[in-house]
């Protein structure tokens, strides 16, 4: 077992609310080929990759405390959210749950993308009430526009899903308008963005990320070579869900 599986394997009593998965030999592969160049075009093709999932008493826990809000609330992760909650004053529930979401994926991203340093990062919790999503969309690094493709690692606690642009084939000239029908939410050739949606989800164009789990996902930028992940927010259905999303973006070094 080389070094870096072994470190995986000694992960979990060290993380606080997240399980690390068992990789298969193929998905070992794919990490093997991150970790010497992130930005292995063709290894981003298998992604978005499962990388933990919650501990049930944190899904749980970090699902009730969603539920007491009926609006969404959403988070920047800097230095003033870390003096604000953790050094100025008593952090509130989410913030102490983020923390601990934050510590783990760090560690985990230790192991599997070493040359990977914290970015940025946000959260979002309540109740999802849009009855459509925003379009499809990469997560960008404008801080630096000369970068390439970064790891980033979201999560989606219950009832309320992501879905992505799966990556193992080339896009007919059809295909690629109505992704632009989503990307922009608006009407193409080809129909309406809900319909279109619908009908990716099924032919499986888009797929669906599982709820309670870390996903290894691309940021881009605007390098005309970029391979990011494309994904857009599940519709809540009427009156809405009760969801909340994490996400921390690294850099390399």
């Amino acid at each position: 077992m080389t070094s870096h599986r072994q470190a995986w394997a000694a992960l979990p009593p060290r993380l606080k609310i997240l399980e690390p998965l068992q990789f298969s030999s193929d998905q070992w592969s794919l990490i093997e080929r991150l970790r010497l160049n992130f930005n292995d075009r063709e290894a981003h093709a298998h992604l978005p990759l499962p990388i933990a999932r919650f501990r049930e008493t944190a899904t749980k826990a970090i699902h009730e405390h969603a539920k007491q809000f009926d609006e969404v609330e959403t988070v920047a992760v800097d230095d003033s959210w870390f003096a604000e909650k953790f050094v100025a004053g008593a952090p509130d529930t989410m913030a102490n749950h983020v923390r601990l979401y934050n510590d783990d994926v760090d560690e985990m991203m230790a192991v599997l993308v070493p040359s990977a340093r914290y970015r940025k990062g946000h959260y979002s919790y309540g109740k999802f009430t849009v009855p459509q999503p925003h379009g499809l969309h990469t997560d960008h690094s404008a801080e630096d526009p000369q970068a390439a493709e970064e790891p980033i690692c979201i999560a989606r606690i219950e009832t309320l899903g992501t879905h992505y642009v799966a990556r193992d084939r080339a896009h007919d000239p059809r295909t690629q308008s109505m992704l632009k029908a989503l990307r922009y939410w608006i009407a193409v050739p080809e129909g309406e963005p809900e319909a279109i949606l619908d009908e990716l989800l099924k032919q499986g164009t888009l797929k669906t990320i599982p709820v309670n789990r870390v996903m290894l996902m691309v940021a881009g930028n605007g390098s005309p070579n970029s391979r990011v992940t494309q994904h857009i927010a599940a519709r809540p259905p009427p009156g809405g869900l009760h969801s909340a999303f994490l996400q921390r973006q690294y850099k390399l070094t």
